[in-house]
Protein backbone atom coordinates (compact mmCIF):
# COMPACT_ATOMS: atom_id res chain seq x y z
CA UNK A 1 0.00 0.00 0.00
CA UNK A 2 2.73 2.02 0.94
CA UNK A 3 4.34 1.61 -2.42
CA UNK A 4 1.11 2.40 -4.63
CA UNK A 5 0.71 5.54 -2.56
CA UNK A 6 4.15 6.72 -3.28
CA UNK A 7 3.54 5.99 -6.52
CA UNK A 8 0.30 8.43 -6.83
CA UNK A 9 2.01 11.16 -5.41
CA UNK A 10 4.41 11.01 -7.77
CA UNK A 11 2.39 10.82 -10.70
CA UNK A 12 0.99 13.44 -9.48
CA UNK A 13 3.44 15.58 -8.95
CA UNK A 14 5.32 14.89 -12.11
CA UNK A 15 2.14 15.40 -14.29
CA UNK A 16 3.22 16.18 -18.01
CA UNK A 17 1.52 18.64 -19.81
CA UNK A 18 -0.12 17.37 -23.17
CA UNK A 19 0.61 18.45 -26.64
CA UNK A 20 -2.92 20.36 -26.50
CA UNK A 21 -2.26 21.82 -22.91
CA UNK A 22 1.32 23.27 -24.62
CA UNK A 23 -0.66 24.89 -27.71
CA UNK A 24 -2.70 26.48 -25.40
CA UNK A 25 -0.39 28.09 -22.73
CA UNK A 26 1.83 28.65 -25.61
CA UNK A 27 -0.83 30.99 -27.49
CA UNK A 28 -1.84 32.43 -23.70
CA UNK A 29 1.63 33.61 -23.08
CA UNK A 30 2.40 34.11 -26.74
CA UNK A 31 0.24 36.03 -28.13
CA UNK A 32 0.11 39.12 -25.32
CA UNK A 33 4.08 38.93 -25.18
CA UNK A 34 4.06 39.36 -29.31
CA UNK A 35 1.58 42.23 -28.79
CA UNK A 36 3.61 43.79 -25.64
CA UNK A 37 6.85 43.46 -28.39
CA UNK A 38 5.27 44.96 -31.44
CA UNK A 39 2.78 47.75 -29.69
CA UNK A 40 5.42 48.79 -27.04
CA UNK A 41 8.70 48.07 -27.52
CA UNK A 42 9.36 47.80 -30.97
CA UNK A 43 8.25 51.58 -31.13
CA UNK A 44 10.28 52.25 -28.03
CA UNK A 45 13.32 50.84 -29.83
CA UNK A 46 12.40 51.93 -32.62
CA UNK A 47 12.01 55.55 -31.27
CA UNK A 48 15.72 55.59 -29.57
CA UNK A 49 17.52 54.71 -33.10
CA UNK A 50 15.37 57.58 -34.98
CA UNK A 51 16.60 59.89 -32.46
CA UNK A 52 20.00 59.74 -33.46
CA UNK A 53 18.71 60.51 -37.10
CA UNK A 54 17.29 63.20 -39.67
CA UNK A 55 14.34 61.90 -41.05
CA UNK A 56 11.41 63.58 -42.36
CA UNK A 57 9.21 60.15 -42.86
CA UNK A 58 9.93 59.67 -46.34
CA UNK A 59 13.20 60.41 -47.74
CA UNK A 60 16.21 58.55 -46.77
CA UNK A 61 17.26 58.29 -42.82
CA UNK A 62 20.44 59.99 -42.28
CA UNK A 63 22.63 59.75 -39.32
CA UNK A 64 23.51 62.73 -37.15
CA UNK A 65 24.44 60.98 -33.62
CA UNK A 66 23.45 63.46 -30.70
CA UNK A 67 22.74 66.25 -32.88
CA UNK A 68 19.52 66.34 -32.05
CA UNK A 69 20.02 65.72 -28.28
CA UNK A 70 22.18 69.02 -28.66
CA UNK A 71 19.59 71.18 -30.56
CA UNK A 72 16.88 70.40 -27.92
CA UNK A 73 18.86 71.34 -24.89
CA UNK A 74 20.36 74.52 -26.35
CA UNK A 75 18.59 75.62 -29.75
CA UNK A 76 14.79 74.93 -29.28
CA UNK A 77 13.03 77.58 -26.59
CA UNK A 78 9.86 75.38 -26.20
CA UNK A 79 11.81 72.72 -24.62
CA UNK A 80 12.95 74.34 -20.77
CA UNK A 81 9.21 75.93 -20.19
CA UNK A 82 7.35 72.16 -21.58
CA UNK A 83 9.48 70.50 -19.25
CA UNK A 84 8.88 73.08 -15.97
CA UNK A 85 5.53 72.75 -17.21
CA UNK A 86 5.51 68.68 -16.53
CA UNK A 87 7.46 68.78 -13.44
CA UNK A 88 4.47 71.38 -12.00
CA UNK A 89 2.25 68.79 -13.67
CA UNK A 90 3.82 66.14 -11.16
CA UNK A 91 4.12 68.39 -7.95
CA UNK A 92 0.97 69.93 -8.46
CA UNK A 93 -0.90 65.96 -8.64
CA UNK A 94 1.40 64.70 -6.38
CA UNK A 95 1.12 66.82 -3.78
CA UNK A 96 -2.52 68.62 -3.87
CA UNK A 97 -4.78 66.12 -6.01
CA UNK A 98 -3.31 62.88 -3.94
CA UNK A 99 -3.28 64.15 -0.78
CA UNK A 100 -6.88 65.00 -1.24
CA UNK A 101 -7.94 61.56 -2.84
CA UNK A 102 -6.60 60.26 0.50
CA UNK A 103 -8.87 62.61 2.50
CA UNK A 104 -11.82 61.89 0.73
CA UNK A 105 -11.20 58.43 1.35
CA UNK A 106 -10.54 58.39 4.60
CA UNK A 107 -13.41 60.53 4.97
CA UNK A 108 -16.01 58.14 3.24
CA UNK A 109 -14.18 55.24 4.98
CA UNK A 110 -15.51 56.62 8.47
CA UNK A 111 -19.13 55.79 7.26
CA UNK A 112 -20.22 59.40 6.50
CA UNK A 113 -24.07 59.80 5.39
CA UNK A 114 -24.65 59.19 2.17
CA UNK A 115 -21.21 57.72 1.46
CA UNK A 116 -22.03 55.69 -1.87
CA UNK A 117 -23.71 58.66 -3.45
CA UNK A 118 -20.26 60.92 -2.47
CA UNK A 119 -17.99 57.71 -3.59
CA UNK A 120 -20.03 57.42 -7.23
CA UNK A 121 -19.94 61.17 -7.39
CA UNK A 122 -16.18 61.55 -7.35
CA UNK A 123 -15.34 58.84 -8.83
CA UNK A 124 -17.58 59.98 -12.06
CA UNK A 125 -14.51 62.09 -13.55
CA UNK A 126 -12.37 59.14 -13.77
CA UNK A 127 -14.56 57.55 -16.60
CA UNK A 128 -14.13 60.37 -18.61
CA UNK A 129 -10.80 60.83 -20.86
CA UNK A 130 -8.67 63.87 -20.32
CA UNK A 131 -9.84 65.37 -23.73
CA UNK A 132 -13.48 65.34 -22.39
CA UNK A 133 -12.14 66.58 -19.03
CA UNK A 134 -10.19 69.60 -21.43
CA UNK A 135 -14.00 70.39 -23.30
CA UNK A 136 -15.53 70.39 -19.98
CA UNK A 137 -12.48 73.07 -18.44
CA UNK A 138 -13.79 75.56 -22.02
CA UNK A 139 -17.48 75.00 -20.88
CA UNK A 140 -16.21 76.71 -17.42
CA UNK A 141 -13.55 78.68 -17.74
CA UNK A 142 -13.88 80.20 -21.41
CA UNK A 143 -13.56 83.95 -21.43
CA UNK A 144 -16.84 84.93 -23.35
CA UNK A 145 -19.39 81.82 -22.54
CA UNK A 146 -17.78 80.26 -19.68
CA UNK A 147 -19.76 79.31 -16.65
CA UNK A 148 -17.44 80.75 -14.24
CA UNK A 149 -17.14 84.25 -15.30
CA UNK A 150 -21.13 83.92 -15.39
CA UNK A 151 -20.93 82.82 -11.88
CA UNK A 152 -18.69 85.63 -10.75
CA UNK A 153 -20.54 88.45 -12.74
CA UNK A 154 -17.50 90.07 -14.69
CA UNK A 155 -19.27 90.51 -17.69
CA UNK A 156 -17.70 93.82 -18.51
CA UNK A 157 -13.93 92.94 -18.26
CA UNK A 158 -14.34 89.04 -18.12
CA UNK A 159 -11.15 87.54 -17.06
CA UNK A 160 -9.45 84.98 -20.07
CA UNK A 161 -8.70 82.02 -17.84
CA UNK A 162 -7.57 80.37 -20.47
CA UNK A 163 -5.90 82.60 -22.96
CA UNK A 164 -3.99 84.13 -20.31
CA UNK A 165 -0.40 82.58 -20.01
CA UNK A 166 -0.31 83.26 -16.25
CA UNK A 167 -3.37 81.38 -15.53
CA UNK A 168 -4.33 78.77 -18.02
CA UNK A 169 -1.56 76.67 -16.51
CA UNK A 170 -3.46 76.32 -12.88
CA UNK A 171 -6.53 75.97 -14.15
CA UNK A 172 -5.69 72.91 -16.55
CA UNK A 173 -3.99 71.26 -13.52
CA UNK A 174 -7.24 72.23 -11.49
CA UNK A 175 -9.54 70.35 -14.15
CA UNK A 176 -7.20 67.07 -13.84
CA UNK A 177 -6.43 66.68 -10.42
CA UNK A 178 -11.04 66.56 -10.57
CA UNK A 179 -10.19 63.71 -12.36
CA UNK A 180 -7.16 62.72 -11.05
CA UNK A 181 -8.41 63.05 -7.31
CA UNK A 182 -11.12 60.31 -7.45
CA UNK A 183 -8.81 57.60 -9.39
CA UNK A 184 -6.67 58.35 -5.83
CA UNK A 185 -9.99 57.76 -4.02
CA UNK A 186 -10.82 54.54 -5.29
CA UNK A 187 -7.44 53.35 -4.78
CA UNK A 188 -7.20 54.56 -1.13
CA UNK A 189 -10.54 53.55 -0.11
CA UNK A 190 -9.79 49.91 -1.03
CA UNK A 191 -6.40 49.83 0.77
CA UNK A 192 -8.44 51.39 3.77
CA UNK A 193 -11.05 48.59 3.60
CA UNK A 194 -8.27 45.95 4.33
CA UNK A 195 -6.57 47.41 7.54
CA UNK A 196 -7.20 45.16 10.50
CA UNK A 197 -9.46 47.02 12.79
CA UNK A 198 -8.08 45.43 15.62
CA UNK A 199 -4.49 47.61 15.15
CA UNK A 200 -6.82 50.79 15.47
CA UNK A 201 -8.54 49.77 18.56
CA UNK A 202 -4.83 48.69 20.17
CA UNK A 203 -3.72 52.15 19.55
CA UNK A 204 -6.82 53.33 20.96
CA UNK A 205 -6.60 51.88 24.46
CA UNK A 206 -3.24 52.73 24.34
CA UNK A 207 -4.46 56.58 24.37
CA UNK A 208 -3.54 57.50 20.66
CA UNK A 209 -5.99 59.93 19.19
CA UNK A 210 -7.14 59.69 15.43
CA UNK A 211 -4.50 61.84 13.65
CA UNK A 212 -2.25 59.74 15.33
CA UNK A 213 -3.33 56.73 14.79
CA UNK A 214 -3.74 57.02 11.15
CA UNK A 215 -0.28 58.56 10.85
CA UNK A 216 1.62 55.87 12.90
CA UNK A 217 -0.99 52.96 12.42
CA UNK A 218 -2.95 53.04 9.25
CA UNK A 219 -0.46 54.85 6.69
CA UNK A 220 2.38 52.98 7.04
CA UNK A 221 -0.16 49.63 6.51
CA UNK A 222 -1.11 51.56 2.73
CA UNK A 223 2.24 51.22 1.86
CA UNK A 224 2.07 48.82 -1.50
CA UNK A 225 -0.97 51.98 -1.84
CA UNK A 226 1.42 54.49 -1.89
CA UNK A 227 3.26 52.76 -4.31
CA UNK A 228 0.65 52.12 -6.79
CA UNK A 229 -0.20 56.11 -6.24
CA UNK A 230 3.02 57.19 -6.35
CA UNK A 231 4.16 55.32 -10.04
CA UNK A 232 -0.13 56.20 -11.23
CA UNK A 233 0.93 59.98 -10.42
CA UNK A 234 4.02 59.91 -12.02
CA UNK A 235 2.53 58.26 -15.21
CA UNK A 236 -0.48 60.67 -15.72
CA UNK A 237 1.96 63.84 -15.08
CA UNK A 238 4.24 63.07 -17.55
CA UNK A 239 2.27 61.30 -20.44
CA UNK A 240 -0.60 64.57 -19.94
CA UNK A 241 -1.37 65.43 -23.55
CA UNK A 242 -4.80 65.52 -24.28
CA UNK A 243 -6.91 67.86 -22.29
CA UNK A 244 -4.08 70.57 -22.91
CA UNK A 245 -4.17 69.50 -26.52
CA UNK A 246 -8.26 70.35 -26.49
CA UNK A 247 -7.53 73.31 -24.98
CA UNK A 248 -5.32 75.40 -27.56
CA UNK A 249 -3.40 72.52 -29.06
CA UNK A 250 -0.81 72.73 -25.63
CA UNK A 251 0.03 76.31 -26.59
CA UNK A 252 -0.11 79.86 -25.37
CA UNK A 253 1.37 78.91 -21.74
CA UNK A 254 0.02 74.89 -22.14
CA UNK A 255 3.44 73.67 -23.63
CA UNK A 256 4.42 69.51 -22.32
CA UNK A 257 6.76 67.41 -23.64
CA UNK A 258 4.55 65.35 -25.38
CA UNK A 259 2.73 68.20 -27.36
CA UNK A 260 6.31 69.00 -28.26
CA UNK A 261 7.29 65.11 -29.81
CA UNK A 262 3.11 65.20 -31.33
CA UNK A 263 4.14 68.83 -32.80
CA UNK A 264 7.65 67.82 -34.65
CA UNK A 265 6.10 64.14 -35.38
CA UNK A 266 2.96 65.11 -36.74
CA UNK A 267 3.11 68.44 -37.76
CA UNK A 268 4.19 70.38 -40.64
CA UNK A 269 7.79 69.93 -40.32
CA UNK A 270 7.44 66.37 -40.22
CA UNK A 271 10.99 66.35 -37.58
CA UNK A 272 10.84 62.49 -37.13
CA UNK A 273 14.05 62.40 -35.26
CA UNK A 274 14.01 65.61 -33.38
CA UNK A 275 10.56 64.39 -32.58
CA UNK A 276 11.90 61.05 -31.24
CA UNK A 277 14.71 62.69 -29.31
CA UNK A 278 11.96 64.51 -27.33
CA UNK A 279 10.16 61.42 -26.43
CA UNK A 280 13.43 59.78 -25.38
CA UNK A 281 13.65 62.38 -22.85
CA UNK A 282 10.14 61.84 -21.76
CA UNK A 283 10.66 57.93 -21.52
CA UNK A 284 14.02 58.89 -19.64
CA UNK A 285 12.45 61.27 -16.85
CA UNK A 286 9.34 58.75 -16.73
CA UNK A 287 11.79 55.87 -15.94
CA UNK A 288 14.10 57.57 -13.67
CA UNK A 289 11.23 58.47 -11.49
CA UNK A 290 9.31 55.54 -11.44
CA UNK A 291 12.31 52.95 -10.93
CA UNK A 292 13.89 55.51 -8.39
CA UNK A 293 10.37 55.26 -6.59
CA UNK A 294 9.74 51.58 -6.50
CA UNK A 295 13.55 51.12 -5.46
CA UNK A 296 12.52 53.16 -2.34
CA UNK A 297 9.65 51.29 -1.86
CA UNK A 298 10.89 48.02 -2.31
CA UNK A 299 13.99 48.28 0.08
CA UNK A 300 11.69 49.49 2.63
CA UNK A 301 9.55 46.77 2.39
CA UNK A 302 12.84 44.74 3.10
CA UNK A 303 13.85 46.67 5.93
CA UNK A 304 10.56 46.02 8.22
Amino acid sequence: MSFLSGRRTERRGTRRFSGRDLVVIGLLLGIPVLLDLAVVWGPTLASVLLSFTRWDGIGDIEWVGTQNYTNLFTNYPQFWPAARHNLLWLAFLGLVAAPFGLLLAVLIDRGVRFSRFYQSTLYMPVVLSLAVVGFIAQLIFSRDQGALNAILGDTGSPTDWLGDPDLNLWMILLAAAWRHTGYVMILYLAGLKAVDTSLKEAAAIDGANEIQTFFRIVFPTLRPVNVIVGVITVIESLRAFDIVYAVNHGRNGLELLSVLVTDNIIGEAARIGFGSAIAVVLLTVSLGFVVTYLVQELRGERNR
